[in-house]
């Protein structure tokens, strides 16, 4: 046998493994940051789902203040149609918003404070929040190991072969708004 031959045979069998192998780590980090997506969208389904047992139960003790509830319900509805991680981002700040007053209204209510019903929902808020938190640090760890891999030589050669995996957007909200979402809703029994 030729020794060029074999010289041949040797690059392209390098050649197809790098290849496979980048293309199958490119797959990982996609379906990783698709399942850290998945948690997100669950976690704030999950919010969405506790939303109207809160509207409900603070609209027994304030039942002029019909603003805030058509707040919440618009905030929520965004969050569940919320389709693209920008979308989630902004239907985020208006959900934060539309809690943040509610929950004021709420403090005026030293009855409604004191109901165990509304207490626990707090409970139940204050936990989801934790988990939305969390599952947003993992969805962005995963979209910039994937923004990474794409933008680096030579994944960004063989990717740009075949066009299948593109950038992922961050769950990021604007520096105004972060303070407010990073900080969940307090729970206070007072």
């Amino acid at each position: 046998m030729n020794i060029a031959l074999i010289i041949i045979l040797v690059v392209v069998v390098i050649l197809v493994v790098a290849f496979w192998t980048t293309y199958n780590s490119l797959v990982k980090l996609d379906e990783r940051v698709n399942e850290a997506w998945s948690d997100i969208t669950v976690q704030l389904k999950y919010r969405a789902d506790l939303i109207p047992n809160v509207v409900e139960t603070v609209q027994g003790y304030a039942k002029h203040e019909k603003g805030a509830f058509e707040e919440i319900a618009k905030a929520r509805s965004a969050t569940m149609s919320a389709k693209t991680v920008n979308g989630a981002a902004e239907a985020e700040r208006s959900m934060q918003s539309a809690l943040g007053r509610l929950f004021a209204i709420a403090e005026s209510y030293p009855e409604l404070k004191a109901n165990t019903n509304f207490q626990q929902l707090q409970i139940q808020l204050q936990d989801v929040e934790d988990k939305i938190q969390a599952a947003r640090r993992f969805y962005n760890a995963g979209a910039k190991s994937l923004n990474t891999k794409i933008k680096m030589f030579p994944t960004n050669l063989i990717n740009s072969m075949i066009g299948h995996f593109k950038p992922r957007d961050y769950f990021e909200v604007p520096d105004e708004e972060r303070t407010k979402i990073e900080k969940a809703p307090e729970v206070k029994f007072s």
